[in-house]
């Protein structure tokens, strides 16, 4: 899988007025649908057919299921019956409960779900087969376009369903986010909080019950009015308690909806209540405070009325919140804001985006424990400036979210274990070596490194500056990450992806040494042996030089440079362009390459005889060229070897391309200045 650089500079947070269009054609929505209604045909999505590989990419259909539309399914097809409601969400033999449970809470907020759900769709005059839905992803969001076939068994919908036989839209909100997702079957599995984060662009919050604060009632309620999304779920101590019931009617391993919490008179004492929704559309809590249980009656007609209190087999309960927290472990929460929902305040938050990837062999170092590689990660600067109002330090979250894992399920990938560490910076620039982290602690770091889509926490530092260093647990693990800072007061963000430079030593000019070495006169003997009485040598000849020598250095592993190899340094080196080496050019030559090998040495730390590509960096850098995550990471993968090693003729290689490069980018440089001059003098 390839995880290439990606555009690291901070970025605006996407708007929600412009969705990009995601068909392969390029086409929009409302392009599609016109062509579509012109030709007089039922629109056909090219880009995920009715077949199986939009089903499934790891099995095959347990029945043969059969791909329909809607008007094949029943007489009178409706987009929304009576308003969109969670009681629409009836899952269906797919395990995606955790998608169900967010599209339950979405359906609470009206103009969050017309973002997502756009209601100006139907089955009637202008119905041409094609409906879209918008979802964020990474910072903008996407128009999905999909056509109505629908995989169904029997004429019945094998997915998700409403409780309204003829009401469709929640299928096809389901369809649209398996083409999302890259297949059904990639919707297997998941936290509610990573579905409620593509629905509304927010950041997600998670709360262990059993450790939450004394307020957690307040909280779970200002975030209800506060239209953010709650669900919750009880743990799993091994993989055969998922979905185990337990005696009083809840599902463990199970995402639920938190739908409403309230008060109610009971007994002449204020009770607090939350209700549940569980998206089967069936099996609820049969407790106090269940539809059914004793405590009803208790309860006046208006009041059960207020709390739309219904006895019905509809997936749907109240319980006690005190109970809630008894039998429930997680809550999450996703907030359309970064508003802490502990803080009575509403503020205008700042949001900065960087994009990027770790890339194995040179940015995909692992966690601190592994501090041999760990400071080769990406580095964020973080500029704090402006206090909080009224407060002596500065507010942020800091949300890292690993990008398409879900999509790239069919090739094997699964979710990695990421989170990040916070230092100080020490005051200069440029990318942090692995000293710094081996003398100074982090200041601040995610609460944990966990297998979730994002790892997001809220922290409190004094004004300053500070590295933020995103990783996954373990070293050579590749993705791409994109990393959102959400500050209470404008915050200044830049990575510290060192800009390209060279910084190398005038060459010396090949002039005649008044006494030679006891090196040059051994090259001098071996050159007359080869070359004749013109002291020039081809390429061919050079190779059997060059081999000869460095075969004798004992402390590097070598193979035979190659005939390329040696015409790269004619290249090179080549002063009178015969395409041949004169001993003096050689010897200039000899005198970098004895550099480079001391190089080598210097951070080939085991004495392996080969170098890590996580030292590449460092390496190059001693060498006099400083380079940014792109270029190194395409060189690694150009150089370096499956265990991440880099032997000395790859290392020179490497260096002799640089420097060939370089030596191209200076003369057209001055070519530039000249023609610059040239215009500025006309």
């Amino acid at each position: 899988m390839p995880y290439l650089h990606q555009d690291s500079k901070p970025r605006l947070p996407a708007l929600p007025g412009a969705a990009r269009a995601t068909i392969s054609s390029g086409k929009t929505y409302e392009e599609l649908k016109q062509d579509c209604l012109r030709r007089g045909v039922l629109f056909e999505d090219p880009d995920f057919p009715a077949c199986n590989s939009s089903l499934f990419f790891s099995e095959k259909p347990p029945v043969p299921f059969i791909w329909k539309r809607p008007g094949d399914i029943v007489k009178e097809p409706k987009f929304i019956l009576g308003g969109a409601t969670r009681t629409d969400i009836c899952q269906g033999d797919l395990g995606d409960c955790w998608l169900l449970a967010a599209i339950a809470s979405l359906t609470l907020n009206e103009k969050t779900l017309a973002r997502v759900v756009p209601l100006d769709q139907n089955f009637g005059p202008d119905y041409a087969g094609i409906f879209h839905f918008q979802f964020w992803q990474h910072n903008e969001w996407l128009d999905v376009v999909i056509d109505d076939q629908l995989p169904t068994f029997k004429d019945r919908l094998v997915f998700l369903h409403s409780a309204e036989r003829n009401e469709f839209w929640s299928a096809l909100l389901e369809k649209a986010y398996a083409k999302l997702n890259g297949s059904y079957e990639a919707l297997k599995g998941g936290s509610t909080i990573e579905a409620m984060e593509d629905f509304t662009g927010g950041v997600g919050e998670m709360y262990e019950v059993k450790k939450a604060p004394d307020n957690f009632y307040e909280i779970l309620e200002k975030a209800l009015r506060r239209c953010s999304m709650v669900g919750c779920s009880i743990d799993t101590s091994s993989a055969a308690e998922t979905e185990a019931k337990t005696p009083f009617g809840l599902i463990k391993g199970h995402a639920y909806s938190v739908t409403g919490i309230d008060e109610v008179n009971y007994r002449g004492l204020q009770v607090q209540l939350i209700r549940i929704r569980n998206p089967w559309g069936q099996v609820e809590w049969n407790g106090p405070w269940s539809d059914n249980s004793p405590e009803w009656h208790l309860v006046s007609p208006s009041e059960q009325k207020r709390l739309s209190q219904a006895a019905l087999d509809d997936g749907e309960f109240w319980m006690k919140f005190e109970d809630f927290k008894v039998h429930f472990d997680k809550v999450e929460i996703c907030n359309l804001t970064p508003d802490a929902l502990e803080d009575s305040a509403a503020h205008k938050w700042e949001v900065t985006i960087h994009q990027g990837s770790w890339v194995r062999g040179s940015t995909a170092g692992g966690c601190r424990n592994f501090l041999e590689t760990f400071w080769t990660n990406p580095q964020i600067k973080l500029h704090l400036t402006e206090k909080d109002d009224g407060q002596d330090d500065c507010t942020f979250i800091a949300a890292l979210m690993q990008k398409d894992r879900r999509k790239l399920k069919k090739l094997g990938a699964e979710m990695l274990t990421i989170g990040y560490s916070i230092y100080e910076s020490p005051g200069r620039d440029g990318h942090l070596g692995k000293d710094f982290f081996r003398y100074h602690p982090s200041k601040a770091r995610s609460k944990t490194y966990i297998n979730l889509r994002e790892v997001s926490n809220r922290f409190k530092l004094p004004p300053g500056d500070y590295i933020l260093v995103p990783t996954t647990f373990e070293p050579h693990q590749e993705a791409d990450f994109c990393l959102r800072i959400f500050s209470e007061k404008k915050a200044i963000t830049e990575d510290l992806d060192e800009n390209v430079a060279i910084d190398l030593p005038e060459p010396p000019n090949p002039t005649p040494s008044p006494q030679e070495t006891e090196e040059e006169k051994q090259f001098r003997a071996l050159f007359e042996q080869i070359s004749g009485t013109d002291m020039e040598i081809a390429a061919e000849e050079l190779e059997y030089v060059l081999n000869a020598v460095l075969k004798k250095t004992k402390n590097i592993k070598f193979k035979n440079l190659s005939l390329i190899s040696c015409r790269n340094i004619i290249s090179l080196m080549d002063t009178s362009g015969n395409g041949k080496l004169e001993f003096n050019e050689f010897k200039v030559f000899w005198e970098k390459m004895k550099k480079w090998i001391n190089i080598f040495l210097q951070f080939d730390f085991d004495k392996s005889g080969s170098m890590s590509s996580y030292e590449l960096r460092s390496a190059l850098k001693a060498a006099g060229y400083q380079l940014n995550n792109y270029l190194l990471q395409l060189i690694v993968l150009r150089y370096s070897d499956e265990q991440f090693q880099i032997e000395f003729d790859d290392f020179l290689n490497c260096l002799i391309r640089l420097e060939n490069a370089s030596r191209v980018f200076q003369a057209l440089s001055v070519k530039n200045k000249e023609f610059i001059n040239l215009n500025i003098g006309e």
